[in-house]
């Protein structure tokens, strides 16, 4: 594995949220390094995870995946003493998505409790935490030239209302986890991760993917138009999923013990991410702005200075190159399931399932468990 190329190919690896994109990801490059004993865990049914792999025992649906559950848990983790935990699984979005359901996304922290818990009985070796930038306080990120976000930052806390809290809570016992019981509890905090093989439709896209399905459409329609949340000058810092992959590895085969950013700091505002997928696409588009939409916080972007120091590495994969791939899969994502010139509405912004009736729920568009071009039939746009 990255960071300890000693470990035994037959240690028990447990990968919670295994049917999600980076879940997805992370049990692909496993099975790629040779591992062999391999759990992958979601509440999805299978045919809605994003990648399924042969080879690995799948555990999936509410019954069995629902980690929430501490029974299921255990049973997760039962016969896996000395093994290893990437605990991913969490409800999660866009921000439409969190903006609009901070009740369901504190819920996870039911599902972080009794992982944690069932690890530490189980006598797991290792578990790797993901946390998220979300978790840093709000008045560091109230201006769009924002100063790049340190691990300090996150205290005194006033983090994301609802799924920055829920995080923030986490890392905290993962930290007592670690003093009071010994578990080698390892956490990073995502910046906006992006990539193939994730949601790119249906309201809990990020907006990589969200920019890239929309530049896709108007240039598959003729209509060359675009809304924009926001007015286009919020920042951010995107990270490509390789990227990703590689630090989960390194943070938790190390002996580093606090929250570590794990974020690109090539920091763009939103209208330079739709240039960017203009460029991909060679069109140009005319951009109009939803002042009322959710947008999260001015600016935020990560301060690398520590990984740096730590690991002597940082990611380093460019938007640019970055987004060429995600707008590639997208693009075949699309022409599958609505073919080409076509006009598709825009979806509206996810909510949960105990919303209130009237309201939105969460879609599965965009899922899709492996390519496109794999025999995928066309189905009409609507």
């Amino acid at each position: 594995m990255i960071g300890n190329t000693r470990l035994s190919k037959s240690t028990p690896i447990v990968v919670a949220g295994g049917g999600g994109f980076i879940g997805g990801h992370l049990v692909a490059d496993l099975l790629r390094q040779g591992y062999t004993s391999i759990r992958s865990v979601d509440i999805k049914p299978l045919d809605e995870w994003y990648q399924v792999h042969r080879g690995v025992k799948n555990i999936a649906g509410e019954e069995k995946g629902d980690l929430k559950n501490l029974d299921n848990c255990r049973r997760a983790l039962k016969g896996c003493k000395g093994g290893y935990v990437f605990q991913l699984a969490a409800d999660m979005g866009g921000m439409g998505f969190i903006e609009n359901n901070k009740a369901l996304c504190m819920l996870s922290v039911l599902t972080n409790t009794h992982m944690i818990l069932a690890a530490k009985d189980e006598g797991i070796d290792r578990f790797f935490y993901s946390s998220s930038a979300c978790v840093y306080n709000a008045d560091k990120q109230t201006n769009a030239d924002v100063t790049a976000l340190k691990e300090a930052d996150a205290y005194p806390a006033m983090p994301e209302d609802g799924y920055g809290w829920e995080k923030l809570f986490s890392e905290r016992m993962c930290r007592h986890f670690r003093e009071d019981y010994g578990l080698k509890a390892r956490v990073a905090r995502f910046h906006n991760v992006y990539g193939p093989f994730g949601t790119w439709e249906g309201g809990r896209e990020k907006a990589p993917a969200a920019i890239c399905r929309k530049v896709i459409a108007a240039k598959q329609s003729g209509k060359h138009q675009i809304e924009i949340w926001g007015d286009g000058e919020q920042t951010r810092s995107f990270m490509y999923i390789s990227d990703c992959l590689r630090g989960i590895q390194t943070l938790t085969n190390s002996d580093f013990i606090e929250p570590i950013n794990l974020g690109s700091s090539e920091l763009v505002s939103i209208n330079q991410l739709v240039s960017i997928a203009e460029n991909i696409a060679g069109i140009r588009l005319d951009r109009s702005y939803k002042l009322d939409a959710p947008k999260g916080v001015r600016g935020r972007n990560s301060d690398n200075t520590l990984i740096r120091k730590v690991f002597a590495w940082e990611p380093d994969t460019r938007l640019r190159d970055g987004m060429q791939k995600t707008y590639e899969w997208i693009e075949q994502e699309w022409l599958a399931k609505y073919g080409s010139g076509k006009t598709v509405s825009a979806p509206k912004p996810a909510r949960s399932k105990t919303a209130s009736k009237g309201k939105p729920k969460p879609s599965t568009n965009g899922k899709h468990k492996k390519p496109a071009s794999k025999g995928r039939a066309k189905v009409k746009a609507r």
